[in-house]
């Protein structure tokens, strides 16, 4: 079964469905046929396959994560969009199975690597992510680099272990950060003694006075 990325659509020659399952060295080779078409120079090629990138779903995740830091700006950038399609396909109603697929895929990328493509990978699991994933993410507010976008990611997850484990990390985590920790839980309905929000505190002195109109 050969499927082609250029014409648009995922397409599967021999009538079968550009959803059925495909197993084994074919699925590897049906990736690497869609990621050499998403890393085209012609814009058609890369576009359709980047509309296509739901079609190819979990598989994709792992070679898609690496190229979000490619030094190719446009290609790294085209990579996140064809991320961010697969994810928020995979995370519509009724369709648990391919959420999980993706959802797993992406929490096994959570434990190394650089930082960037690391942040974009929490913000995806705040989309899909259920308590499976709410461990690992919390795991990285202990982590400088990581702990805010960990934070925000799982204010947005529905699980409640979510909310359990922002509460447990609040005991643990330095100082400066248990205000941000305190405005995640108090989003998620828990109480919270002292820190309080800290958005509308003045981030810095200023000698900047009113303008006083001349009486003319």
């Amino acid at each position: 079964m050969k499927r082609d990325f250029r014409g648009g659509a995922f397409l599967a020659a021999a009538g079968v469905a550009a959803a059925s399952p495909v197993q084994g060295a074919e699925a590897n080779a049906s990736v690497d046929e869609w990621i050499k078409c998403l890393k085209s120079t012609d814009q058609g090629v890369n576009t359709a396959a980047c509309q296509s990138a739901p079609e190819v779903g979990a598989a994709a995740v792992k070679p898609l994560a690496g190229l979000l830091a490619d030094s190719d700006f446009e290609l790294a950038r085209r990579a996140k969009r064809a991320f961010y399609r697969i994810v928020r396909h995979a995370g519509r109603p009724g369709a648990a199975a391919e959420a999980l697929a993706v959802e797993t895929e992406l929490v096994a990328l959570l434990a190394g690597g650089p930082v960037q493509p690391r942040r974009d990978l929490l913000w995806m699991l705040s989309e899909i992510g259920t308590g499976r994933a709410v461990a690992p993410v919390a795991v990285l507010l202990m982590d400088n680099e990581l702990r805010e976008d960990a934070r925000c990611a799982l204010t947005r997850m529905p699980s409640p272990e979510a909310a359990g484990a922002l509460k447990t990390a609040f005991a643990r985590v330095p100082e400066d950060f248990k205000y941000a920790l305190a405005e995640s839980l108090r989003i998620r309905g828990q109480e919270v003694e002292g820190y309080p929000s800290r958005k509308l505190v003045p981030s810095a002195q200023t000698t900047v006075k009113p303008i006083v109109p001349k009486n003319n």
